[in-house]
């Protein structure tokens, strides 16, 4: 029993996993503040729009409430509400997919460039020791032929 435990407390404090959780967290906060946007900035203006509708109650009642029943409805509105915080969530995931693709790129065009001017330029003669240039195929300084 001891060795499950240690072996779920090296899983649960991977990395991996710690950042899982971290991205879960800060995106339920996000879709918190998608939904306040959605409900509080955006749907009020349209509603407005079309007649000072709210969008959160409209709904298709199926059976009216009763003594002994509930109320059963279709919250169409509700759903629409849902289905423009869903794009806005899905635009704004797709900006930072597009940006971190952006500076990847840039970052692996320039370890690039380093790698390319790290690269020696030059080489010694295996006879003389001298410095030459790596394309050389004799040295200028003893004149031995080089091997490629």
């Amino acid at each position: 029993m001891k060795e499950f435990f240690n072996e779920f407390k090296k899983f649960a404090m991977r990395g991996n996993v710690m950042d899982m959780a971290v991205g879960i967290i800060i995106g339920a906060a996000f879709g918190k503040i998608v939904s306040s946007l959605v409900e509080d900035v955006i749907m009020p203006p349209i509603g407005w729009v079309l007649g000072n509708v709210d969008f959160s109650d409209l709904k298709l009642i199926i059976v009216q409430k009763s003594a002994d029943a509930e109320e059963v409805a279709i919250k169409y509105g509700a759903f629409f509400n849902t289905v423009i915080s869903f794009i806005i969530v899905a635009f704004a995931v797709f900006i930072l997919i597009k940006a971190i693709n952006t500076l990847q790129a840039k970052m692996l065009k320039e370890e690039k460039e380093a790698e390319a001017a790290a690269a020696p330029t030059t080489k010694k003669c295996p006879y003389c020791c001298s410095e030459i240039a790596l394309e050389a195929t004799r040295c200028p300084h003893c004149t031995s032929e080089l091997k490629k």
